[in-house]
């Protein structure tokens, strides 16, 4: 492994260093509710990437537990994508409909333990029960449904007695918690659905934070990797397991940043929306950023890997610029694909001295590229150039042909325009040009100086083609919906026309087409009869022209969104500021890279954690915080609109630090911060979150949550010591989260010996 290991590589390792597993198992989980996209493909590449770095394995699992948005089609569509960039499961394709039978029955061990119940709330009652991020909510009237009553209603659930939404079931955790995602979350709901797997043998289906951690530990996994909007969840995915006494080893989830790109949309409901309304031509449609649509464009795996190398593994989520994943593809095309010669707008040129026909050799690449294949082209004395090639009335700095100036046709001959004809609006419809006669290309003996090459097609043997040129389908940065998209990110030219080598000889699928980009022989529509032809790429960025010559204007009251730096994620090499930035925060603080590399990037970020490390000396505390938290809160503000200062963050990790509120309580005191501005000492104090580091006042609650689970108990003291974690969670939620947890973890530590 490279010594640059990402967070997870580190972790991984650590787990395989201290015998945690004896083999690592990943899987890669999509829902088959729509094609993959680009985002997947980092996904994929993590996953499978990590089982292949550790000799380990990789499975892949639809997560199929919606029936009314699933389809075959779609998991044809993710199992191509996961072979077509070159991975391969373990097994057989795995869904977690094929654990069912056996999350039904662990459901009915979480009731019989009173953990789980039956509620018949509705939906708005749920919502309105749950509370607020500062208020706790309420417990259903329907939690204290006796066990039986409970399986009772559970079975009947699932056999289509009732209607949807009538009934569901709950966990019964703690509504008091923090993390709202802990109050009493849903394990099943009802859908009266034809499931493509199951048919209708089922009428209850598992929510995805049951479903899933039970299909990791089913299938044995030991690193559940996903994205971050899934971290408050982690909670939940902990709860099932620890609670049910799984027989180890268990997995762990762990979460990395999502992908983000901007003038792309991945919301999978979005993308649906754009195929359905029939702005696109399908999942596939090469604007698209699915995976099918990417490869439909001409991008290749390799391509789409190297991107994922590059942007890395982060924790915290950023914007990536698409210029990225476009140098990517004209990095990996530029030493792979022949130059072959395209006209797309043909303006016929008559070379009056030149008589007879030829052949001209012409290799297909450059001296700089290390490959090797040449083919002939035909020359005579009626040949199209590119209409932009020719101005009658040149700007400064035009360097092709005109009427006073000559031009090389490239691999051929140096031309002169003679007479330019004209139809009766004006319009240019023919070049009359002489040409040199021992100006030819590799032979030149005529002393005669141009400035440019052109490209060029002869007449009778040029082969006609559409071209479809694509560019990027939204307008703006970050775009919002279908209002935003870009009416010109499609155009087709139905008659340009090529060099014959490309039909006849047929050297590749992806070609240079000089001075235009880089195109794909289109692999749906392409016939030798008629041959299609989709740009892949420009060969270099012009959006970025595009922008500072005012072409693409971003909407006023997104302009300050679009202005803001990239909080991570960041591809490009360091200036020497945030150079020096970065070696202070790893070698005189002692910050981690991830960490370091956040803050150095950003100079808000800097000013922000340098401004409360003035206040209050705990680096790493404060690091954590700002890297996270605090950069969360500045990729939609800026610094001047957050209600809370760096002070008040120091302020925050000094009472951490002092052990008055733990971790845990922190994150509550931060997100009321963030809504009031208020200081994290006032709000402690008035909402009563002050640690509890008494042992007196914690054994009691200790000797009253063993005296509550006896039966854990005794499989903790029989060999599951993965119920350990069970009991510190059960003080900690007795307490509030307000338990001093080290002291906590030592106590009950005591008391189970």
């Amino acid at each position: 492994m490279s010594e640059n290991k990402d967070f997870l590589r580190t972790i991984v390792e650590e787990d395989l260093h201290a015998g945690k597993y004896s083999e690592v198992v990943t899987r890669f989980p999509p829902e088959p509710n729509g094609f993959p996209h680009i985002g997947h493909a980092k996904s994929i590449a993590i996953n499978f990437g990590i089982a292949q770095d550790y000799n380990g394995r990789c499975n892949l699992r639809m997560d199929d537990t919606n029936p009314t948005t699933e389809d075959t089609r779609y998991v044809e569509a993710l199992k191509d994508a996961v072979e077509w960039l070159g991975f391969h499961w373990d097994g057989d394709v795995r869904y977690t409909s094929d654990y069912f039978p056996k999350l039904y029955e662990y459901a009915k061990e979480l009731i019989k333990m009173g953990k789980a119940y039956v509620d018949s709330l509705t939906e708005e009652e749920i919502r309105e029960y749950r509370g607020t991020v500062t208020q706790p909510g309420r417990r259903s009237v329907y939690a204290d449904r006796s066990v039986e009553e409970n399986l009772n209603l559970l079975e009947r659930m699932k056999e289509g007695e009732f209607k949807d939404g009538e009934h569901v079931l709950r966990a019964k955790i703690d509504m008091g918690a923090a993390n709202m995602k802990m109050r009493d979350p849903l394990l099943y709901r009802i859908r009266h659905a034809h499931h493509y797997r199951t048919g209708d043998a089922w009428h209850i289906y598992p929510m995805y934070d049951y479903g899933h951690c039970l299909s990791d530990y089913i299938e044995g996994v030991t690193h559940s990797i996903c994205t971050l909007e899934f971290e408050n969840n982690r909670d939940i995915y902990d709860w099932v397991l620890d609670t049910l006494g799984l027989k180890p080893p268990r997995p762990y989830q762990y979460e990395f940043a999502r992908l983000g790109i901007n003038y792309t949309v991945m919301s999978k409901r979005k993308l649906l929306e754009l195929v359905n309304e029939k702005y696109v031509s399908g999942w596939d449609d090469p604007r698209m950023p699915t995976i099918a649509g990417l490869r439909r464009r001409g991008y290749t795996p390799e391509s789409i890997l190297n991107f994922c190398h590059q942007i890395g593994i982060a924790k915290a989520n950023s914007m990536v610029d698409v210029a990225q994943l476009e140098f990517c593809i004209r990095d990996d095309l530029n030493t792979k694909v022949p130059r072959v010669m395209c006209v797309l707008d043909p303006l016929k040129v008559t070379i009056e001295n030149y008589e007879g026909s030829e052949e001209l050799d012409a290799s297909y690449y450059p001296e700089d590229v290390p490959k090797e294949g040449s083919r002939k082209l035909p020359f005579s004395r009626e040949i199209y150039i590119e209409r932009d090639d020719f101005s009658e009335n040149p700007p400064a700095g035009f360097y092709r042909l005109t009427p006073e100036q000559s031009v090389r046709l490239k691999h051929a001959y140096i031309i002169s325009c003679k007479e330019v004809i004209k139809d009766g609006f004006g319009n240019i419809t023919e070049i009359i040009a002489t040409y040199h006669p021992t100006s030819k290309s590799g032979s030149d003996t005529s002393g005669i100086k141009v400035k440019s090459a052109i490209q060029w097609v002869e007449a009778a043997t040029a082969k006609t083609v559409e071209v479809r040129l694509y560019d990027r389908l939204y307008t703006c940065e970050a775009p919002e919906g279908v209002e935003d998209l870009n009416p010109d990110s499609l155009k087709i030219i139905k008659n340009a026309l090529v060099e014959p080598a490309l039909i006849t000889e047929k050297p590749d699928v992806r070609f240079q087409f000089e001075r235009h980009g880089y195109f794909y022989s289109d692999p749906v529509d392409y016939t030798d009869e008629a041959p299609v032809f989709n740009k892949i790429v420009g060969l270099k960025d012009s959006w970025n022209k595009k922008a500072k010559e005012g072409d693409v204007v971003a909407k006023p009251e997104r302009k300050a969104a679009e202005k803001k730096v990239q909080i991570d994620g960041e591809v490009a090499p360091m200036n020497e500021v945030e150079q020096a930035r970065f070696d202070k925060y790893t070698n005189q603080l002692k910050l981690n890279g991830e960490v370091s590399n956040t803050l150095a990037r950003v100079e808000k970020l800097s000013l922000f954690f340098e401004a409360a490390l003035a206040v209050h000396n705990s680096p790493i505390a404060i690091a954590n915080i700002v890297a996270n938290e605090v950069a969360r809160e500045l990729k939609e503000k800026e610094v001047s609109e957050l209600k809370f200062t760096p002070e008040q963050i120091a302020e925050l990790v000094k009472m951490i630090d002092e052990e008055i509120i733990s971790n845990k309580i922190a994150k509550q005191v931060f997100e009321e911060m963030v809504q009031s501005g208020e200081n994290p000492a006032v709000i402690v104090e008035t909402q009563g979150l002050v640690q509890i580091s008494d042992s007196s006042v914690i054994l009691p609650i200790i000797d009253d949550v063993m005296a509550k689970n006896p039966d854990n108990v005794e499989k903790y003291k029989a060999g599951n010591t993965k119920l350990f974690g069970f009991f510190v969670g059960q003080v900690l939620k007795a307490t509030g989260g307000k338990a001093n947890p080290q002291m906590v973890n030592d106590l009950v530590a005591q008391k189970l010996q």
